[in-house]
């Protein structure tokens, strides 16, 4: 870890970007000064107990500020309200500015003391919210204000992203419970802030995860040599055995290739497993769901979360699910028919007993053996064309390419990161003559360690946004990953869905990075969340187009592109056994919503694995507590998993509309930019689609890339 020593305060500093950087043929050394703007400092210095009483003294500074001008808003007389006196938007980004990045370093320090204090300045940031939320005098100054706008003929004036954020704030206190009499509204905090508690607890044990499952080389037979050579050996009871993690890069190759089913099944049990200490925290936050939403009058959780979601109420979000699983279920049943087939010829081959019955700990594993026989398609060999090294900066090239920006890499001392792997990127405008053309800044942190997040995700850690005096404040993004690491026989390679994955989630970081919202409310992924994903979603057909993989590949040994006949292949792979994959995704979207619409507690081990067979059509073994690693349900897809499949939808259609006929045209990409990514969420998201699509979307595309036809669709 770097140390940074300064006499400037620990949570803020100045960053000067160097303007003598080279960009094509222009300078930007002739600017009149460099560039300086304020971010958070990304390198605390680990100090114990000392560092820890800093981030939370930093932390509950901040709020007390947000809190000063809350009892200023809040002391005005009705006659007094009005946009100017409700600074509440600039409160609202200065504390965000300061809060976000230290809740940040709970999912990526190494400092297990800086973990801990992020996570209680997390949990102080959350309670003083839930607190602001339930201020009945902040509220009436809200509404007050909304009213003086109205009659005066003010509110025509103001312009459309702040008639927004008005309505939007008027009804979040709405939908807090600020109608509820004072002695329900203190119940209700304290509901909210257990309910906050649980939901941390539950991310916490699953950052902290470092749990692993220890095989011999002969139960590993089938699973990749380099693969393999990544695990840690030791002698266990004078054996040799391999230790392989949790983490993606050492676990699924287990499942894709362990020609033993028996350790197939220990590792998808033991996976399953991981985290049975987040039972009892999932079982509270359901509860406590349960008694919020009662209180505040809707019938059930989901219907109040999906209320300010593009799908309006919980049982328009079950009758999608419902109706897209029935247009699943018969393909499905055919793939699963061939896949059992397959199983039932190897076990036959190897002299193994066939019970007929196709488990979860099968579904990758002949996945993959139906694509290498009928494909002739082997992912170890399309994996070799993926070297990290190739790949990371050629996707951003094309990125930068396609929407019209420049990364420049910062390096050496003027490198400011919390950890020695990660990448820092500043972000300006291709054609940058001035400090004008300035974007932001984007952090890459893409290789497992101990105790970091284990998925990949995006986190916007800065908005973007106008500030009172009408400069910028510069946005910052951070995406977290865990590729493969190189291995003493090769250098770090990417499966081709982690090439997807990648791709995805640079879509996310740059919607963090290209919009350009006047209030840090809206800014970037600042969406409905059955919306957020279908942009990052429709980025993921370039990796199937053929001058896309082309230009991506390069062979570790040879730097040979991939060939047009592997292209081919990989292409034709794409949908091969889709309605497994999707009835996969449907399982835990029902898990998710069945759970916030059921009126009372269950077994929620037995219901996750019931559904998992009955939708996915995937026997279980031992009935492990797999709810327990379900993290979306406490980060903010609670009653929202459908969303990953409903956006879909509007993403197959804003491809196939505007970008399959060409998808590298910086025009098109333009088009992009400007009609979806620079409107972050100050904008409907309907209207947004209708403006880029140039209609309404509709299912079409999505279903005939699913089905081969057009069919009708719920939605």
């Amino acid at each position: 870890m770097q140390y940074w020593k300064s006499s400037e305060p620990l949570w803020m500093r100045t960053i000067r970007i160097d303007t003598t950087e080279k960009f094509g043929s222009a300078s930007l050394g002739d600017f009149p000064q460099r560039l300086e703007f304020q971010i958070r400092d990304l390198n605390l210095i680990c100090r114990g107990a000392a560092m820890k009483q800093e981030v939370l003294s930093i932390t509950k500074q901040a709020l007390a500020q947000n809190k000063a001008v809350s009892d200023q808003v809040a002391a005005l007389s009705e006659a007094e309200c009005n946009f100017e006196t409700l600074p509440l938007a600039n409160a609202e980004a200065e504390v965000l500015i300061i809060c976000e990045p230290l809740g940040f370093y709970q999912n990526v320090s190494t400092s297990h003391e800086l973990r801990d204090a992020s996570n209680q300045a997390e949990v102080l940031q959350r309670d003083f919210d839930v607190e602001e939320s339930m201020r009945p005098d902040v509220f009436k100054a809200k509404v007050a204000a909304e009213k003086n706008l109205r009659s005066s003929g003010e509110w025509e004036k103001l312009s459309d992203e702040q008639r927004r954020l008005v309505e939007k704030m008027v009804l979040d206190d709405k939908r807090a419970g600020l109608a509820l009499p004072e002695n329900e509204r203190e119940v209700l905090m304290r509901l909210k802030k257990e309910l906050s508690q649980a939901c941390l607890d539950f991310g916490k044990n699953f950052n902290e995860e470092d749990g692993s499952i220890s095989f011999t080389l002969e139960e590993l037979d089938g699973v990749p040599a380099d693969v393999i050579s990544g695990y840690n050996k030791r002698i266990d009871d004078s054996k040799e055995v391999y230790d392989a993690t949790f983490k993606t890069p050492d676990i699924f190759p287990i499942f894709k290739f362990a020609n033993n089913p028996a350790t197939r099944r220990s590792a998808q049990e033991a996976y399953d497993d991981r985290l049975k200490q987040n039972v009892p925290l999932l079982e509270k936050a359901l509860d406590l769901r349960r008694r919020i939403a009662a209180m505040l009058g809707y019938d059930t959780w989901a219907d109040y979360i999906t209320e300010v979601k593009m799908v309006k109420s919980g049982k328009n979000a079950q009758n999608f699910l419902d109706d897209l699983e029935a247009k699943l279920r018969p393909v499905g049943e055919r793939e699963r028919k061939i896949l059992l087939q397959l199983k039932k010829e190897e076990h036959e081959k190897r002299g193994l007993p066939f019970d007929g019955e196709f488990y979860i700990w099968d579904y990758r594993y002949y996945d993959r053996v139906y694509v290498e026989k009928t494909l002739n398609l082997d992912e170890s060999v399309v994996k070799e064309y993926f070297p990290v090294s190739v790949v990371v900066p050629t996707i951003l090239k094309m990125y930068q390419d396609l929407l019209g920006v420049k990364f420049i890499e910062i390096k050496n001392d003027n490198k400011d990161v919390w950890h020695p792997e990660v990448q820092q990127f500043a972000v300006w405008e291709k054609d940058a003559k001035d400090e004008s053309a300035f974007v932001g800044y984007c952090y890459l942190d893409l290789f497992p360690r101990a105790a970091k997040y284990s998925h990949a995700a995006v986190w916007g850690l800065l908005p973007g946004y106008e500030l009172p005096s009408g400069r910028r404040h510069y946005p910052l993004t951070a995406m977290v990953a865990n590729l493969a690491k190189p291995t003493p026989e090769r250098p770090a390679l990417m499966r081709h869905d982690d090439v997807t994955t990648f791709f995805h989630e640079m879509g996310h970081v740059f919607h963090g990075l290209l919009s350009r919202t006047k209030y840090a409310r809206f800014h970037g992924t600042s969406v409905a969340r059955d919306f957020v994903e279908a942009p990052s979603q429709m980025l993921e057909n370039w990796c199937w187009e053929p001058k896309v993989l082309e230009k991506m590949s390069s062979h570790y040994e040879t730097q040979a592109p991939l060939s047009p006949q592997l292209i081919d292949k990989m292409i034709r792979s794409r949908y091969v056994n889709v309605g497994l994959f999707y009835l996969r995704q449907l399982f835990f979207a029902k898990f998710d919503l069945k759970v916030h619409v059921d009126k009372e507690a269950t077994d929620y081990t037995k219901l996750w694995n019931d559904l998992r067979e009955s939708v996915s059509l995937v026997k279980g073994g031992k009935a492990q507590p797999g709810q327990g690693t379900f993290g979306h349900i406490v980060r903010g897809y609670d009653a929202g998993y459908y969303g990953y499949t409903y956006s879909l939808v509007f993403a197959a259609d804003m491809y196939a509309t505007v970008f399959k006929k060409d998808p590298l045209n910086p025009a098109l990409g333009k088009l992009y930019r400007d009609k979806i990514l620079l409107m972050g969420g100050s904008r409907d998201e309907m209207d947004l689609l209708q403006d880029f699509l140039g209609r309404s979307p509709n299912s079409n595309a999505f279903l005939e890339e699913v089905f081969g036809k057009v069919a009708n669709a719920s939605l």
